[in-house]
């Protein structure tokens, strides 16, 4: 369990949640400039007999380009969006649910929901990889805790979604956006799904976001006997589109 041993008076930080797979968008920049500079230094290059005119490329630059830039407005304004969209699609809060963010990382979707309680907590886990988000650490979602001001609501765990240490039937509602598929192996992410399905309560609601498997996490609750439903991507927010698959158990 990692909290403050006193709650803060006032926020002593700013929350701010990181620009996802800051990897990524850095090789579609890098991509992009590499392309557009072929041509110019290299606009006609010879194999052989065949002479190849490499202005193409440009759109190779284009596409990269966008790419990096449709992902960084995700990061930046649509995934706050998303993330409400989520919270709306768990149905109506009482205030007093038991929440779980799977892969919480900063604490976006952990602190939204956490803002939705009286009684209840938000409950957040990751291993924070630092691949997946930028300044993925404990402390960074620490700080935006914190700044949000749900300190007394929240709790976070370094825990594995493949082996939660969690009772049967813990929470009403588990969220998680785009974790599952960093999971390499299809074992390993049907094995991630059926934790979910095992320590979500009867009558609880799983939300799960991502722009990959989503059919075969889909196929794992359904031969579990749970109830589901595909909600398609919202194309205007999210890049890469992101589904939302609600299970109801």
């Amino acid at each position: 369990m990692h909290q403050p041993t006193t709650q803060p008076t006032e926020p002593q930080f700013k929350a701010k949640y990181g620009i996802d797979a800051p990897g990524v968008i850095r090789n579609l920049f890098f991509g992009g400039i590499a392309f557009a500079a072929i041509p110019i230094f290299f606009p006609l290059v010879k194999i052989g007999n065949v002479d190849i005119d490499t202005h193409g490329l440009y759109w190779s630059a284009g596409g990269c380009a966008l790419g990096g830039v449709l992902m960084l407005l995700y990061s930046l304004f649509g995934k706050f969006k998303h993330r409400d969209r989520m919270l709306r699609l768990a149905g109506e809060w009482a205030g007093d649910e038991q929440v779980l963010d799977v892969g919480t990382g900063r604490g976006l979707l952990m602190i939204g929901a956490a803002k939705k309680l009286t009684t209840g907590k938000a409950t957040g886990i990751d291993i924070w990889n630092a691949e997946d988000l930028s300044g993925n650490n404990v402390q960074h979602a620490m700080n935006n805790i914190i700044a949000e001001g749900v300190y007394a609501k929240t709790e976070i765990l370094n825990e594995n979604a493949m082996n939660m240490s969690f009772a049967d039937n813990s929470f009403d509602v588990i969220l998680t956006n785009q974790v599952i598929h960093n999971i390499y192996n299809k074992e390993g992410r049907k094995k991630a799904c059926l934790e979910i399905a095992r320590v979500l309560k009867p009558g609880g609601v799983a939300v799960i976001s991502d722009f990959r498997h989503m059919k075969e996490y889909k196929k794992t609750f359904d031969e579990l006997g749970l109830e589901t439903r595909m909600h398609p991507a919202d194309y205007l927010t999210t890049f890469p589109a992101l589904d939302i698959l609600l299970v109801h158990k």
